[in-house]
């Protein structure tokens, strides 16, 4: 059985946003980081994980709508140990819109 933790909150009338996080390339770092968002009732449009050439790290955007929590979840995003880095971008984002065109 699944308990949800926080009301989710509607999705309209909040603009989208990327978030691209650099990690450390360990196991669980993504179970992890979606736990956080799926414990705050988050709902993520899109996800987007690759290794970096060194392979000791990993960059994962997220797409997501920016409510009030945003700011708070980016904080304890910065916290997590595995978490090097996070940016935020607008949602035209260009990793995204590569993607797309790749399933047109």
């Amino acid at each position: 059985m699944i308990e949800q933790v926080a009301e989710p909150l509607p999705t309209s009338g909040f603009e989208k946003v990327v978030l691209e996080l650099e990690v450390n390339n360990h196991p669980g770092v993504m179970s992890h980081i979606c736990g956080l968002f799926a414990r705050r009732a988050f709902n993520v449009e899109g996800i987007l994980c690759m290794p970096l050439p060194d392979g000791q790290r990993s960059r994962i955007w997220l797409t997501v709508f920016a409510d009030q929590r945003l700011e708070q979840l980016i904080r304890q995003l910065e916290r997590l140990v595995d978490v090097l880095e996070v940016r935020r971008h607008g949602a035209d984002h260009e990793v995204f819109v590569q993607l797309e065109r790749f399933f047109q």
